[in-house]
């Protein structure tokens, strides 16, 4: 049979694979590329906890567990939130396990949304969210971030909602410590915010999937000041390099989570049973596995810093998360696409294109840098070699 887009969905017909992901397929086929492209930790799960797998499938832990996932899952997550951020969520109906923050992004949106309603989407952004919301039938209304060094504040909040008088918003993204800029924000900041979205009568999908990964000061979730307003992504993808694992979760009020539960049951009837037992191992044993990771990501962001910096790269300064997001210095192509194509095609080093996180990262790139030490110097040594090879400037 031959598919014609309108046998499609019309909504599923005009979205696009993610330009992140098309930009690292197209270099990967380059010899000897540098890729600090993707957010995929370069840790490896730590051992205790795969051997909590092994365990779960040598006892049998093969069948389905219920809808929301294991209650000692559950629990372990509800104490996790509660010893390291202050919050409090009932374990038996409060909180759900999906699998990964991604499904727990799809399942959040698709619940709130209605045809009509507008979401305020923070941009530059993990492009994900946009496609869901369209997908919903609602509209993504990208708010310039890069106005405030990618910071948001109540003004930036009350003056876009202002200039937009005619639209339903039914809510908006946080997204913290931030993909791709990897700013986050202090709790006199997380605070303001709160009063500020309770007062536009706005749901917060909160993804605070870098939680442990901060640099200077501890996380501080929005959900402490606005628990009832706020729908809480986390997961164990970068806190415990678990990102093939697929185990996230969703936490909410009980009356969100009962409405999620139908969606998430739908959408993938449980988490896997086995990475469910591991995550049980990581969140209980492995409260703090994350902590080595992070003093090393720390030491790994000033060295890529610094040396971007020197270039002339202008760097809104990351304190959590693994990215860097630049702006193209003076003299050279802004258009970020083809700067990151010409990058890689003369020095086989491949970052990721601004625009891959919306039309208001033109003139920036952003790269990963999950990366080792060693893979990082080699990386700089060539974007060194680039920007200072005259050929290379266009003015």
């Amino acid at each position: 049979m031959t598919l014609f887009r309108d046998d499609l969905n019309d909504t599923i017909a005009q979205i696009q694979v993610s330009t992140i992901r098309q930009f690292d397929e197209a270099v990967s086929a380059i010899p000897d590329m540098v890729k600090l492209t993707l957010g995929e930790p370069d840790f490896n799960t730590p051992q205790h906890v795969k051997n909590a797998a092994k365990k779960a499938i040598d006892d049998n832990f093969s069948h389905y567990t219920g809808m929301a996932g294991l209650l000692e899952l559950r629990e372990a997550a509800a104490n996790f939130q509660a010893k390291k951020y202050g919050l409090h969520y009932n374990a038996a109906d409060q909180v759900l396990v999906t699998v990964g923050a991604t499904e727990a992004i799809a399942t959040a949106l698709t619940t709130i949304c209605n045809p009509g309603d507008a979401i305020i989407v923070p941009s530059p952004i993990f492009p994900a969210y946009i496609p869901i919301i369209q997908e919903a039938r609602a509209t993504p209304l990208f708010m310039d971030t890069g106005v405030n060094d990618f910071v948001i504040t109540p003004k930036l909040v009350d003056d876009f909602i202002a200039a937009h008088p005619d639209e339903h918003f039914k809510g908006i993204i946080m997204n913290y410590p931030n993909n791709p800029t990897g700013v986050t924000y202090v709790e006199d900041e997380i605070k303001a915010l709160a009063a500020c979205f309770k007062r536009h009568n706005l749901w917060v999908v909160s993804d605070e999937v870098y939680s442990e990964l901060t640099y200077g000061s501890t996380h501080v979730s929005i959900a402490k000041y606005i628990p009832d307003e706020v729908i809480l992504i986390n997961g164990l993808s970068k806190s415990h390099a678990m990102t093939g694992w697929r185990i996230g979760f969703l936490f909410a009020s009980k009356e969100m989570t009962d409405q999620m539960k139908k969606v998430h049951q739908y959408y993938v009837t449980a988490a896997t049973t086995i990475a469910q037992k591991a995550g049980i191992e990581a969140l209980t044993n492995g409260i703090d596995d994350a902590l080595p990771m992070r003093t090393e990501y720390q030491a790994r962001r000033d060295f890529v810093y610094k040396t971007m910096a020197d270039l002339g790269f202008k760097i809104a300064r990351p304190t959590g998360a693994f990215y860097i997001f630049a702006k193209i210095p003076a003299g050279f192509n802004q258009n970020a696409m083809a700067f990151c194509n010409d990058l890689a095609r003369k020095n086989k080093l491949a970052i990721i294109p601004g625009t891959g996180f919306g039309t208001q990262g033109e003139g920036y790139v952003r790269l990963s840098y999950a990366a080792s030490m060693e893979k990082l110097q080699k990386a700089m040594a060539r974007l060194t070699a680039y920007m200072q090879d005259p050929t290379n400037r266009t003015a």
